[in-house]
């Protein structure tokens, strides 16, 4: 384990007026938070907690410099996940992500402005950051009607005199994603308007050392959920009555009572439904002796996305010879992909010397063999050599990031996919994988 990563402080979550997060100990927490169940289990664990406070500035700070970097005067986001990255605070993330009634402003000064629904300005002033609360960034048809451009102008010129108290005669300004109203008005007001999720995405796709410890956190919970849920998938077979949605409620439920926040598919099937991929899970009993095979994609505690999949075999017979060969083919080609990863790696060649799959696996195989994440999947997608784009990926690898390693092994015309994805830190010599969650011994040919 990298020591780089870790700091001396332990979790201690009843100690005074502050918990061992650095956050108050008033058990009326705003932001959303670890429950005591999580608290016990990391300590549990010898695992130490992050210092919000810590992660926040650095977060604001690392945001703060790339918008210097790129002479913007500001860079203003509607994606929550980029709220939530700049502020540590959330507001109905699912339901914002398709009405986006948040907006924040962060000027090259480092002052921050947050335009939130008008009856929840609270939401965010436990972050000192965040220096202003307004309302009025709701550009979207259903809460503005036929004056949705009155609306965008008011809220465009706010952004303008924002910008000029603060960034001087400076107009470039970010944008991640924006109604086509508010483009218009920003534009209309003078203001130079460039790609913001340029910055963002690189922005977060360096963890500092309280995001690693909020990962490590995060983590342990999913793994701990995700064991609860394969005791329950097993618990149930052969007596028969078991849905796939009862198998992916449980993960869900254990999620929340960690103090995680949804999951961003429902991507786990069982027996011949796990192929084709990307069916999701429904009513469909899972039968004795059939394969389950899942993605997480947890948006867990902290917000840390933990996006991992694994397969089972559910039933009381050993399975097929060529399951148990695709399971052996898959564990091969993410453990031969992960040994690639270390500092300085361009990630183009990561392309075209990763391990090669089988031609039976090539036509049904994943969408990227590589993915960053951090709150949810980002930056940088590393795709398989017939996808690669000259020059779309052309970066090196930095310590910091986190990377999901995947392999879909799923047989063209055949009955069943293997799902297999581990999260792997880059540190400063290597990598280190902070999946622990072990691999189906029976799928493994090992019972």
């Amino acid at each position: 384990m990298n020591e780089h990563y870790r700091d001396t402080r332990k979790i201690d979550p009843t100690r005074g007026a502050t918990l061992g997060d650095n956050t108050p100990n008033d058990q009326d927490r705003v932001e959303i938070g670890p429950t005591r169940l999580a608290f016990g289990e990391w300590a549990a664990a010898g695992l130490q907690l992050p210092d919000l406070q810590a992660m926040r500035r650095y977060r604001w700070e690392r945001l703060t410099r790339f918008i210097n970097d790129r002479d913007y005067a500001g860079l203003l986001v509607f994606d929550p996940m980029n709220i939530r990255y700049a502020t540590d605070s959330t507001n109905m993330q699912l339901w914002n992500t398709h009405n986006p009634f948040r907006a924040l402003l962060i000027c090259a000064d480092g002052y921050m402005v947050m335009w939130d629904y008008k009856q929840a300005p609270f939401l965010s002033e436990f972050n000192p950051l965040v220096r202003e609360q307004r309302a009025g960034a709701d550009l979207f048809y259903f809460d503005r009607g036929d004056k949705v451009d009155v609306a965008a102008d008011a809220f465009a010129n706010e952004v303008r005199t924002l910008l000029a108290e603060h960034c001087g005669g400076n107009t470039r300004l970010a944008v991640d994603k924006i109604m086509l109203h508010g483009l218009r008005a920003l534009e209309a007001q003078g203001l130079e308007v460039f790609p913001g999720e340029e910055l963002t995405e690189k922005c977060r796709a360096v963890k500092g050392p309280d995001e690693i410890l909020a990962m490590r956190c995060a983590n342990h919970a999913c793994e701990t959920a995700v064991a609860e849920m394969e005791c329950y998938a097993r618990s149930a077979i052969p007596g028969g009555g078991i849905s796939e949605d009862d198998v992916w409620a449980v993960l869900h439920a254990e999620n929340i009572r960690r103090g995680g926040e949804w999951i961003e598919t429902r991507l786990l099937t069982s027996g011949p439904r796990t192929n084709p991929w990307f069916q999701e899970c429904g009513g469909r009993i899972i039968q004795n002796n059939e394969i389950v095979s899942f993605d997480t994609d947890l948006v867990g505690s902290y917000g840390i996305c933990i996006d991992i999949s694994r397969s089972w075999w559910i039933g009381d017979r050993p399975p097929p010879a060529d399951m148990v060969y695709a399971m052996q083919h898959g564990v091969e080609h993410i453990q031969s992909n992960m040994e690639m990863l270390k500092p300085g790696v361009n990630l183009q060649e990561l392309s075209r010397h990763c391990h090669p799959l089988d031609a039976q696996f090539q036509k049904q195989k994943y969408g990227c063999m590589m993915h960053g994440v951090g709150l949810c999947d980002e930056w940088p997608l590393v795709a398989y050599p017939d996808a690669m784009v000259e020059g779309a990926f052309d970066y090196e690898l930095e310590p910091g990031m986190v990377l999901c390693v995947e392999a879909l092994v799923s047989p063209e015309g055949g009955d069943f996919s293997i799902k297999l994805e581990d999260q792997v830190l880059i540190t400063e010599d290597g990598y280190e994988n902070l999946t622990t969650y072990p691999f189906d011994p029976a799928l493994m040919g090992k019972l």
